[in-house]
């Protein structure tokens, strides 16, 4: 496996900054998300993968209270002592010093450190840099303190950081991918249970592309607490006859179908989606089973198309992407991927056409939205842990 040049910048910047050699060096990768999308507040199944994008951490113990973190990429740093966690206005600290506060509340307790990080996941394209961070940290204090946490507490603990400390309501699908990935295959996630199986993806000749629109409409985090909120209000309708419905994972569209004329149309509409999405991974499950590559692209359709027209967390942009991959037989699926409202799509593209597929895309692109397209070509990798390792 080819090695990330950040393990060099970073790791010779940590010997420039501190002296010495980092005692640890790990990886912590980004995340895609094949299919099931706004399903995992919602206690259903997705289906992501960690990928060849991630972040290097360069880590040592040092005495006393006081921890050194430089941000590589963004050339910047930032300083705290772990006795005294404060939220900084620069917002990328909040997901390390979470993590160390979400580990001192779970009764163990880090010592200091000496930080360099850096990496190649592209801000902004809903990669999920943040679990990425959260869990690299996690899995460096682990080992360096011999914590003796599961990778599943790390998981949850990684979770709570970003909802409790950075104060974003994620749900626990980013973390757990970056932390708990496996090269060439997806991982089927419930996320209610927590149980997961791993599904082998054979491309065959095909590759994941990830087309970047280079925007994020401001809707994104406003809409994101709507639509949680829009599930919570369908749940509540259903309750009254089926006392069993704590969350739409344990709803069926016909149970949707049935209280049509006693929810609003968009609560109706969010309902609708999030239920048939939640059946639609399933089935995406078997048809991997099956190697049935084209029949899982079809649902990567259907899921976009449910977040187009009943979610509505696309955008134009994102339909664009989508919509010029539709008539193009080197295409088997395509879908806007993440929370919406900008972000990246993600295609299933055969290798000897993807070159030509950015050369149109970026063509089209530039034409209707006068945007310069980004494209990441992705592979499927292992999950944190140590470089090398």
């Amino acid at each position: 496996m080819q090695q990330n040049p950040y393990v060099d910048r970073v790791t010779a910047r940590f010997a420039s900054q501190f002296g010495a050699q980092p005692q640890l060096v790990v990886r912590g990768p980004g995340r895609i998300n094949l299919i099931g999308e706004h399903t995992d507040y919602n206690g259903g199944f997705v289906m992501p993968a960690s990928i060849d994008k991630e972040l290097i951490f360069a880590i040592s113990p040092t005495e006393g209270n006081t921890c050194e973190v430089i941000a590589e990429n963004l050339n910047d740093s930032f300083t705290f002592s772990t006795d005294r966690l404060e939220k900084s206005r620069k917002g990328w600290p909040n997901y390390l010093m979470g993590v160390v506060d979400q580990m001192h509340k779970a009764g163990r307790h880090p010592g200091a450190f000496r930080l360099v990080f850096g990496g190649n996941i592209p801000t902004g394209a809903g990669l999920s840099s943040s679990a990425a961070l959260e869990c690299g940290l996690a899995f460096c204090l682990n080992e360096l303190y011999r914590l003796g946490l599961t990778t599943l507490e790390m998981v949850k603990l990684c979770q709570a950081a970003e909802n409790q400390f950075v104060g974003v309501a994620c749900g626990i699908m980013d973390q757990f991918a970056s932390m708990q990935g496996r090269e060439n295959s997806v991982i089927q996630l419930d996320c209610r249970s927590l149980d997961f199986n791993y599904f082998p993806l054979e491309l065959n000749g095909y590759m994941l592309l990830l087309c970047d629109t280079a925007v994020k409409h401001s809707l994104g985090s406003s809409e994101y607490n709507t639509r949680r909120q829009e599930c919570e209000q369908g749940v509540a309708i259903m309750q009254k006859k089926y006392p069993q419905v704590q969350l739409l994972r344990d709803a069926t569209p016909a149970m949707v179908e049935e209280f049509r004329s006693e929810m609003p149309a968009n609560v109706y509409d969010r309902c609708k989606y999030v239920t048939e999405e939640i059946e639609r991974v399933q089935v995406a499950s078997e048809l991997l089973n099956q190697n049935d590559l084209k029949g899982f692209g079809q649902k990567m359709y259907e899921t976009h198309d449910g977040l187009q027209h009943l979610y509505l967390v696309s955008c134009p942009e994102l339909d664009f992407l989508v919509d010029q991959t539709r008539d193009d037989e080197t295409v088997l699926g395509a879908r806007m991927m993440g929370g919406g409202f900008g972000g990246c799509t993600i295609n299933i593209v055969r290798e000897d056409a993807a070159e030509a597929l950015v050369a149109r895309l970026s063509e089209a692109y530039q034409n209707q939205f006068g945007i310069t397209l980004k494209t990441y070509p992705v592979r499927i990798t292992n999950g944190t842990g140590p470089v090398g390792g």
